[in-house]
Parts: C-alpha cells; sequence; structure tokens
C-alpha cells in the first residue's frame, strides 16, 4: 500500500514538472497606463484597485504562483478576460460591461471567492458599489456630453 501511495505522489509530482514546459500563462504583460475613469472619489479607486485592479487594469501585480502550471494558466486566464469585459486602465476605449461592475460586486459575483486579497468587509463592499456607480454615471454623463458636442 505505502509502495503505491510513493509510486502515485512520484507520478504526480513528474506530471506537474512535465507541465511547466507548456509556454501559456506566464506572458506576464502590463501594457501601458493610457486613460482611467474621473474617480468620484479616491476612496472609491482605492477599492477598486484592491478588489478590482488585478484583473481589471493594466497594472496587474502578478503573485509568485502565476508563474507555476496549471495555476498560471488560470490566473492568465482570469486576467484576460477581466481586461476584456471591463479595464480601468483604458478608460479611452468603451467598456461595454462597465454598467455592470457595481451589479457584480453587489451579488458577490467580483471578486472572485478564490481570490482572497480581494475580500472585502461589508462597509468597504457598500462604498465600492456606491463608489462604482457614481463613477460610471458621471463618465457616461461625460462621454454623452462629448458626443453631442462633437456632433455640433
Amino acid at each position: 500500500m505505502r509502495r503505491r501511495i510513493w509510486w502515485t505522489l512520484g507520478v504526480i509530482f513528474v506530471l506537474l514538472l512535465l507541465v511547466q514546459i507548456v509556454p501559456y500563462g506566464r506572458a506576464h504583460v502590463n501594457p501601458p497606463l493610457r486613460r482611467e475613469p474621473s474617480w468620484d472619489d479616491p476612496e472609491t479607486r482605492r477599492l477598486t484597485v484592491r478588489a478590482c485592479f488585478d484583473c481589471h487594469s493594466n497594472q496587474t501585480v502578478w503573485p509568485w504562483y502565476s508563474n507555476l502550471a496549471p495555476i498560471s494558466w488560470l490566473v492568465q486566464q482570469d486576467v484576460q478576460v477581466g481586461r476584456r469585459k471591463v479595464n480601468f486602465s483604458e478608460w479611452d476605449r468603451r467598456q461595454e460591461e462597465a454598467g455592470e461592475s457595481a451589479k457584480t460586486v453587489e451579488s458577490r459575483t467580483m471578486p472572485p471567492w478564490y481570490y482572497p486579497w480581494g475580500r472585502l468587509s461589508s462597509d468597504e463592499r457598500a462604498a465600492l458599489i456606491r463608489g462604482l456607480q457614481a463613477t460610471i454615471r458621471n463618465e457616461t454623463s461625460r462621454e454623452q456630453k462629448a458626443e453631442e458636442r462633437d456632433k455640433r
């Protein structure tokens, strides 16, 4: 029985070593900051940086384990998808799902449970929801005014 356990552990270890060969998940690129939203309050930005920026900005802090497959694959995928949906560093492009940001925080869909550094207290979560709503409302209003000005 012990022999079988050691053999199984050895196979798992070898497989973990072999998956390190796969190059996906270690291209940790942080493109330059283009434009952030006009935050309604510095506290909103602070909470957003803490809970959202690692996946939803070009200022990702890549933890050490983001270099180890297969965890690196998950982290890379989360960052790519997150940046595509809402990117707080590229507010100069249309953010299709920005209006949903506060709702995902409110429903506890974001930040995901498996990213513990993004955990928020109830008060912080409420402040972030209010701040995101105000920031995105202000940004939407600003965009609409710019579009009206361009039409003239």
